[in-house]
């Protein structure tokens, strides 16, 4: 397949916002990946399934200097065009144009071409790398037309800018193999949700609807976790997962899937499908020693704990862990962490999705051995007692969990969902998950690096992104200090850089933060409509992904409680 042909899916996916006409375009197209399914990666921008983390490693700098060179134009003049267009990838198609009505050179790109160089990029490491990398990005820009390298670009820098999210894949593969069928979106989102993977979605769905209800869990490879519904309410949480329920303590850490595969090799996974295996030996060590079965997929809650104090400590403590790609056993001595599970999914080869909560409890007690501060079964029990549950509830909240899990006890765990087979109870807190989208560079003593940050919540489908404040407080002043700094976020920062107006750039939304505010207020100023009234960071959260942020419908609502409040006398 010729790369102009992709190009052009690329460009009618962009002049289109309406679904449908999305969905449309991707039916037509899928179909044409027969025998080539892991092509569907360019689709988004990426070159393997979405749980890979490896990345393309070219920041905007170098891929001006990229342009540069394929065009002849020098570097400065890239910069100029980029600071008006706004868009690498729009100065690409500009100066690539330029130069082929001067040269009248032509050659055809195939996809296989960019996807072979692509995949390339993200395999070379070490001495020499960059040079390595910039001459295979050359290659393709010297071969492509204006909107070809566009697309590039655009590519390398994780900014494809046509809105391939996952519905639309899912609702397009549906679409494009069992057009009429409604039972088959369903049946899609579910294999998804356990594949994490559309090329092997695109197979199965090749071979017809049956092949469908094969579909396992596969340990070792991530999978999204069943999500909880929030209530505030014990009436509401029996409404929802009826009576009696399993009660359980709701913890301040990270959510970890353990994985062991049948060859007995134990893979940590978070909720937004990170490895984070080489961070936690500590934890791998303990789950060899701890658990006994040949091959098993644990639901669990990393947290950290004070082995002075004897108690556990708030995930800020050990968020760090989390990112920490070096001096990793220094880090197990400094802030250790025990490991409470509290759900199953697979076990000695065979799913348990589909067992009742009650019968996948009962598997766990009996594979699991539990070690003071190391490795224990979430604390749990069985009732319908009201009075029984809220002391319950009083007591977690005592010694500094977060609050309580109530769960049905005949539901399946279904991946992906907040289905209402479990509820989460905590304190009413003025605190949201938000994603920053923008910075600006600080002042005084705080110059040199991004330390003022633009928030926003996502659309209620999830496409986009809305801006309901600006947060520069929160952070740590010095990176010895527990916690994020603001030097530890400028790092994360800076390879997102999208564009750059002065001494504000904008970012691509992926790193998601906790904010605690005085409160909610109608805004012109946002395009969310809504502010955050003296927005304070107060956890960076390494372990979410965008899915996890809060919706224009939650600020809407939080806004509404707080007015409620405020008549109440309450607020």
């Amino acid at each position: 397949m010729k790369y102009s042909e992709l190009v052009e899916i690329y460009e009618a996916l962009s002049q289109t916002t309406k679904k449908l006409e999305k969905v449309d375009i991707l039916a037509r197209f899928l179909p044409k990946l027969k025998g080539d399914e892991e092509k569907v990666y360019l689709l988004r921008g990426r070159v393997f399934p979405d749980y890979d983390e490896r990345e393309f490693g070219l920041s905007g700098q170098l891929s001006i200097k990229v342009i540069s060179k394929s065009t002849g134009v020098n570097v400065e003049k890239v910069v100029s065009r980029f600071r008006k267009l706004g868009d690498l990838g729009d100065v690409a198609a500009e100066l690539i144009d330029k130069k082929r009505q001067s040269t009248l050179f032509s050659k055809n790109l195939s996809v296989d071409k960019v996807f072979g160089n692509l995949r390339k990029l993200v395999e070379i490491e070490g001495k020499g790398s960059v040079d390595k990398k910039l001459n295979l990005v050359l290659e393709l820009l010297t071969s492509a037309s204006g909107r070809e390298g566009r697309y590039i670009i655009r590519t390398i820098l994780n900014d494809l800018r046509v809105g391939v999210a996952d519905a639309l894949l899912r609702d397009s593969i549906a679409k494009a193999f069992f057009e009429g069928d409604k039972d088959m979106n369903e049946k899609v989102e579910e294999a998804y949700d356990k594949l994490n993977d559309f090329a092997l979605i695109l197979e199965i769905a090749r071979k017809g609807k049956k092949a469908f209800d094969k579909v396992e869990v596969v340990p070792g490879r991530p999978i999204k976790v069943m999500l909880p519904v929030k209530v505030t309410e014990l009436s509401e949480a029996f409404r929802i997962c009826g009576r009696p329920l399993a009660v359980e303590h709701k913890y301040d850490g990270f959510r970890v899937l353990i994985n062991k595969d049948e060859e007995g090799k134990i893979s940590l996974f978070t909720r937004r499908l990170d490895n984070v295996t080489k961070q936690f030996p500590d934890v791998v060590e303990i789950v060899k020693k701890c658990v006994k079965a040949k091959s098993f997929v644990l639901d669990s809650e990393i947290v950290g704990y004070d082995p002075k104090k004897q108690r556990y400590k708030p995930f800020e403590a050990i968020s760090q862990r989390i990112r920490r790609k070096h001096d990793i056993e220094s880090m197990v001595k400094k802030l250790p962490v025990g490991i409470n599970i509290f759900d199953i999914i697979y076990l000695n080869g065979k799913s348990t999705i589909n067992f009742p909560f009650e019968k996948r409890r009962k598997a766990l007690e009996k594979i699991v051995k539990p070690e003071k501060w190391k490795i224990r079964l979430s604390k749990q029990f069985i009732s319908d007692d009201e009075k029984a549950i809220n002391k319950f509830y009083k007591d977690a909240l005592k010694v500094g969990e977060e609050g309580i899990m109530l769960k049905k006890l005949d539901a399946p765990y279904r991946p992906g969902r907040r289905v209402g087979y479990m509820v989460k109870m905590k304190p009413e807190a003025a605190d949201l998950d938000l994603v920053i989208v923008g910075a600006e560079y600080g002042k005084g003593k705080r110059s040199g690096g991004l330390t003022s940050y633009v928030l926003a919540c996502r659309s209620n489908d999830g496409k986009k992104f809305f801006e309901v404040g600006k947060a520069s407080s929160g952070l740590k002043e010095k990176e010895t200090e527990e916690g994020t700094s603001y030097a530890e976020m400028d790092k994360l920062l800076q390879p997102l850089i999208k564009s750059e107006k002065g001494n504000v750039v904008s970012v691509r939304p992926k790193v998601v933060v906790s904010v605690t505010y005085q409160n909610v207020q109608p805004s012109p100023r946002y395009d969310s409509g809504y502010a955050l009234r003296f927005p304070r960071i107060t956890h960076y959260r390494p372990e979410r992904g965008t899915h996890d942020i809060a919706t224009v419908k939650d600020i809407k609502k939080e806004f509404q409680r707080m007015q409620k409040m405020r008549k109440s006398g309450l607020g």
